[in-house]
């Protein structure tokens, strides 16, 4: 059974009004998630699941499904803020759903085989598509085995101005052990530094893996994010910004010593569109892979 690709675009509509995001960057309109969907294609993937939220269905179908609807399977399903458990609570004026493990969750009925979570709008690159193929057909048919694609921080970083990253803390056999938040990342005189709690900068090397979000599970996943979400709701359901993040809820399964993450190295450089001001430097990037054969000049004929 070939793995599925889950692309979180539910926050679409609210962070960029409208699909603003589909931009086009491409020679012929392509947007990052097509990149995206192509790599997958290649590496195996062989179905493409969306969640997006119930409000732009009718665009996101006619803008994107439409695109790929003849080359792969498809699927599409909604996040909205009143998808909780049953018994469940939360504060009536919250307006936007949980975050992006509140997301995962809504794949639950229609993904049964191991699976790949990414970004919408990240450009990952190929061969971190080709890894976590490899890593998700050799799990296949297991449970409590997940991973995740390690970035060089080196490879994430803005031309426009410092970035957040999730820094990842690895044990001797290449297992995550935690995620620690680190912001005001930026390269300067040759080095990598960050802000820590004291607002004082440390120094990072180039190849330290970074977490941007690219995850790979198998379906287990979604039973144990339905319980942590549970208890993440009767803890924090009557925040009006509370968020349910992927981290949280893989750091409890390593710490409760349920499930092991394992980090994958990759070559690749992300990019996405941070500040404004990247937008130029992304369309560069994506005519400079196509200038050397990565890409062809249309992605999808």
């Amino acid at each position: 059974m070939k793995p599925t690709l889950f692309v979180l675009a539910a926050g679409m509509g609210s962070r960029y009004g409208g699909l603003k995001q589909l931009d086009g960057l491409g020679p012929n309109g392509e947007t990052i998630m097509d990149y995206s969907i192509y790599d997958a294609m290649k590496a195996g993937f062989g179905k493409i699941v969306f969640v997006i939220r119930q409000s732009f269905e009718k665009d996101f179908k006619t803008v994107v499904i439409d695109k790929f609807k003849d080359l792969i399977d498809t699927e599409l399903v909604f996040q909205e803020i009143s998808n909780v458990p049953e018994g469940s609570t939360y504060i009536p004026e919250r307006e936007k759903p949980w975050g992006t493990n509140h997301a995962v969750l809504m794949g639950k009925d229609v993904i049964h085989e191991p699976f790949a979570v990414i970004n919408a709008d990240d450009f990952y690159g190929q061969e971190s598509f080709a890894v976590l193929a490899d890593f998700l057909r050799g799990v296949e048919g297991k449970k409590n085995e997940y991973c995740m694609v390690g970035y060089h921080v080196g490879n994430t970083l803005s031309e426009s101005g410092a970035v957040s990253r999730g820094v990842c803390v690895v044990d001797e056999n290449g297992l995550l052990q935690n995620v620690v938040e680190r912001t005001s990342i930026e390269e300067k005189g040759g080095t990598i530094n960050y802000l820590d709690e004291n607002k004082k900068e440390v120094a990072i090397p180039a190849n330290t893996p970074v977490s941007m979000n690219m995850w790979g599970f198998t379906p287990d996943y979604f039973d144990y994010s339905e319980k942590y979400f549970k208890k993440f709701l009767a803890e924090e359901g009557q925040k009006l910004k509370s968020e349910f993040y992927i981290p949280l809820a893989v750091n409890n399964l390593i710490v409760e010593k349920i499930a092991t993450c394992k980090v994958l190295d990759t070559p690749s450089k992300w990019f996405g569109v941070t500040y404004a001001e990247d937008r130029p430097q992304v369309v560069l990037k994506i005519n400079e892979l196509i200038r050397k054969g990565v890409y062809p000049e249309k992605l999808f004929k």
